[in-house]
This record gives C-alpha cells, sequence and structure tokens, in this order.
C-alpha cells in the first residue's frame, strides 16, 4: 500500500511558537502553497483520501479536491498540552517541566498532552487499519509530526534525528507499506 503524507502549508503563527493541537489560520500565502501541493497530487488517484480534523489541513484537502476526505484525529499534530500557544524559549526559560520533557520527548507527555510516543502509536494504528482495508494507495492530509512519524515507522528517518528531519509545509511524502 501506498500512503501519501501531505503536510499542511504554512501557518500564520510566529516562529517559535508550540500549536500543535491549536486551529490555528494558514497564512496569506496559502492558495499560492496550495497550488504547488494540488499540483503534486493531482495526477494521482486514491482509494481513499483522509485529513486531520484541523482546519489547516482540511482546507488544503479540499483546496485539492478532496472535500469530502474522512475526518480521522490519530491524523492531528502533538497535542502540546498546556504549552499550546507558548513561545518555545519561554518555556524553556521558565519552566522546569519543558527542560525534562526537550532531554525526554519521547515517553514524556506535556502537562495536559502527548508525548511523541503517543504521537507514534497514533500514527502506526492510523497504518495499520487502512493496511487492513485492503487499499492500494491512499492520501492523508495532515502535520509535520505526523510525516516525521510515518517516515520513522516506515525506516526512512531514526529517533534521533526526527526533529531534524521534519517535511517543510506542504510536502508530500510517499511510504511504501
Amino acid at each position: 500500500m501506498e500512503i501519501y503524507f501531505i503536510r499542511h502549508t504554512s501557518v500564520d503563527v510566529a516562529p517559535g511558537y508550540c500549536y500543535g493541537n491549536t486551529d490555528v489560520e494558514t497564512k496569506p500565502s496559502f492558495e499560492e502553497e496550495a497550488e504547488c501541493v494540488k499540483g503534486k497530487v493531482s495526477n494521482l488517484i486514491f482509494d481513499q483520501v483522509y485529513t486531520s480534523p484541523l482546519s489547516r489541513a482540511v482546507k488544503l484537502a479540499a483546496y485539492c479536491g478532496y472535500g469530502n476526505a474522512v475526518h480521522d484525529a490519530r491524523l492531528k499534530e502533538l497535542n502540546f498540552g498546556e504549552w499550546e500557544m507558548k513561545n518555545y524559549d519561554e518555556l524553556y526559560a521558565n519552566d522546569e517541566r519543558f527542560k525534562s520533557w526537550s532531554n525526554n520527548y519521547l515517553t514524556e507527555r506535556c502537562p495536559e498532552g502527548e508525548s511523541l510516543s503517543d504521537l507514534f502509536s497514533r500514527v502506526e494504528d492510523f497504518i495499520n487499519e487502512t493496511k487492513k482495508q485492503g487499499y492500494e494507495r491512499i492520501a492523508a492530509f495532515c502535520h509535520g509530526g505526523i510525516l516525521a512519524s510515518a517516515m520513522l515507522i516506515a525506516g526512512i528517518v531514526d529517533k534521533e534525528n526526527l526533529f531534524s528531519n521534519i517535511p517543510p509545509y506542504g510536502s508530500v511524502i510517499k511510504i511504501e507499506i
């Protein structure tokens, strides 16, 4: 089975903020960026199309012609819990829990949120469930953490280099399962 993981376009959030599960707006450049993504997938035929329920992914799926994509909460970005919409540098300077999480993000959960292991489990569950459906090719409009997790599951990246391998906005990553 081929899964095309498609990351949403740029968001209208200042750099350095945790915005994982927050439903943020896309940048004014959305249409230009979305047109590039559409060009990457327009010649593909998918057995099924899924999207994160967050508007930045839904908006891109609709723009690409998949307004009826199945919303799947497992495709949401990492839930930063209490740290949603807070600045990384300020958290690191003022919250000892953030320092601890930064050193143990694979297994330690954000307060009221998730760990990366939780995120990997969601992505793995999504992949395993869709694989059972017998699809040959599917698309999943989602987020950077989901793409990185899929690449980890596929053996393309390792855990130590995960954050340095998060694909840019508008990326399309094909994973064969």
